[in-house]
């Protein structure tokens, strides 16, 4: 359990300072996969498959929205391979301007010290 929590904090503070993208690629196994609760407005599927598909995805989505306030919290172990973490952010689409409040909570599967999945979950309005 141990490991689960380091890689955990490590998750976490790598969001907390907003070097989510920069850890993609040490954190996140070749072969993971991101599964959003619902397809995403600027994308046509919910499933993304691949380290390199899933860090495009970050980028695609840091492109279009500003991030003016995060917070994440955790982890919150499930030994002996999973994490949560909670997270709220207020973001602005850049291309009009809209402000919105975000609230999620992702659950990560770990295998061999690295990220395999990654499931996000709502707060319905």
């Amino acid at each position: 359990m141990e490991r689960l929590v380091e890689i955990g904090r490590t998750f976490v503070q790598a969001m907390r300072d907003r070097n989510g993208l920069a850890s993609v690629d040490e954190m996140y196994a070749e072969n993971a996969q991101s599964i959003e609760a619902v397809v995403p407005p600027v994308r046509q599927f919910r499933i993304t498959k691949g380290r390199d598909a899933i860090k495009a995805k970050r980028e695609d989505w840091l492109k279009t929205h500003e991030i003016q306030t995060l917070t994440a919290d955790g982890p919150f172990v499930h030994p002996p391979n999973r994490f949560g973490v909670r997270f709220n952010a207020e973001v602005v689409q850049k291309d009009t301007g809209q402000r919105m409040n975000l609230s999620e909570i992702a659950i990560y599967s770990v295998e061999d010290g690295k990220i395999v999945l990654e499931e996000f979950f709502m707060l319905p309005k």
